[in-house]
């Protein structure tokens, strides 16, 4: 491990001169070191001041300086005090989290800024967030960067697995939801044998819920470069009537590979589901996936899944579950992205009935607005089943649309949490009466990482 560790610094020193090759000051030009003889400082006496309480060790003085000129109305000077302050907190006090909230508040205000874009990319990697590493990689490359630095770039990129050897990230959220049941809003259902009152509790339901995301993994080298990643992921949504709460609880460990530019992971594992505070499904399966850069600002990744599925209240349903999904993931600038993803599955069940096929296909876009980003998608679903249950008229058949909206206000972050607002629409249309719904739902609550 000791070994492994100081291999990825000299890669981080390596970088750190290269981006230096970019801009040096970064965005100001430099400040004359003058004494700070007058009880009201000058800037370029108050960085003066400020830089040489960092380079005698008197970080806490340097901070409080830095942070006074990153107050400044000068857009050139905040930018330059928070970049130096972001510099010393991760190179001289190991603050990694709080040099890349630093280094974030200088991209809201200036997002073509590619050194700092890239010290951003770094601060990531080294806490572990591979995928925000690697966004901001391609966002970086995508704004266009000396061919020296790119090439180290991309050498550093493909060192992004060995990464800290554990993390945790949660998500809390208030849910007001139209439809939590996903349930149809009809009186009535149509059968072979005549129509029937539909009970309350299997109608659409609206109400407000608490829902909870969460997810820690470890992991631990291998020999040949290679790592063993455990995690554990569980989610909960929680109601007033407890005969509609959620809960899920998976384990996946496998081993993690890094063959060229690529990066393989396998792993295996079992998963629980908990509906209405009952057992539902108990499912043990494994996955594999495949990441793949294809030129600078593009990123390809492809996975598949299978896993058995036992039902605990409807043996019927007990079967295999197939997955494949792919998805493409492309930096247009600095500030804009946006990616397509598609998928199909396969469900076997003992009753053809319950035994399904399916497909579904998303695009998304996010882009950078000041302090925001903001995530908007689109989707569609299309489902059959292998035959026609005995109750229903029809074979059931599903085409679903979704839309969704998604930001998170870095302007009001706290530490590692930051406020998160979300709402999608869902509307299903579906042969069999009782699948046909509608839904609205919204989520407004904090996510952080650790």
């Amino acid at each position: 491990m000791g070994r492994r560790f100081a291999y990825i610094s000299r890669l981080l020193l390596a970088l750190g001169a290269g981006l230096a090759a970019l801009s040096a000051p970064v965005l100001a030009q430099d400040v004359p070191a003058e004494s700070p003889a007058e009880v009201q400082l000058t800037p370029a006496q108050l960085f003066a001041f400020a830089d040489k309480a960092r380079d005698t060790g008197d970080y806490r003085s340097a901070e409080q300086a830095y942070r006074a000129l990153s107050s400044n109305p000068d857009v050139e000077l905040r930018t330059e005090a928070r970049f130096r302050l972001g510099m010393m907190l991760a190179e001289r006090m190991g603050r990694l989290r709080d040099a890349a909230v630093e280094f974030r508040a200088i991209l809201d205000e200036k997002p073509k800024a590619a050194r700092v874009r890239l010290e951003l990319a770094r601060m990531q990697a080294m806490m572990g967030n591979l995928g925000s590493a690697e966004r901001e990689f391609r966002a970086a490359q995508a704004g266009g960067l000396p061919p020296e630095v790119e090439r180290m770039v991309r050498f550093y990129a493909n060192a992004l697995s060995a990464a800290k050897p554990y993390g945790v990230s949660i998500e809390v959220v208030l849910a007001p939801d139209t439809n939590i049941n996903r349930a149809t809003r009809s009186d009535m259902l149509g059968t072979v044998i005549g129509d029937f009152t539909l009970d309350q509790d299997a109608k659409a339901k609206s109400g407000l819920g608490l829902a909870l995301r969460g997810q820690a993994y470890l992991r631990r080298p291998l020999p040949g470069g290679a790592a063993l990643v455990a995690r554990l992921s569980g989610s909960a949504d929680l109601y007033r009537q407890s005969q509609f709460d959620d809960f899920t609880i998976g384990l996946q460990v496998g081993p993690e590979y890094r063959s060229g530019i690529d990066r393989i992971a396998l792993s295996i594992g079992p998963a629980w589901r908990w509906y209405g505070t009952d057992p539902y499904t108990v499912s043990l399966g494994g996955n594999a996936s495949w990441q793949h850069p294809l030129g600078k600002r593009t990123q390809m990744r492809a996975e598949g899944g299978i896993a058995h599925v036992t039902n605990r209240r409807n043996a019927a349903q007990t079967g295999d579950l197939f997955s494949l999904s792919g998805s493409l993931d492309h930096a247009f600038s600095e500030k804009v992205g946006g990616g397509l993803q598609l998928s199909a599955s396969r469900q076997t069940a003992a009753d053809p009935g319950y035994a399904l096929a399916s497909g579904n296909a998303s695009i998304y876009a996010w882009r950078e607005m000041g302090a925001m980003t903001v995530v908007a998608n689109l989707g569609f679903g299309h489902l059959e089943a292998d035959e026609r249950l005995f109750l229903y008229p029809q074979r059931r058949i599903d085409n679903r649309f979704s839309a969704g909206l998604s930001t998170t206000f870095r302007q009001l972050r706290v530490g590692p949490f930051a406020p998160i607002a979300r709402i999608r629409w869902e509307r299903n249309f579906s042969t069999v009466e009782i699948y046909d719904y509608k839904r609205l739902s919204g989520e407004v609550g904090i996510t952080a990482a650790f």
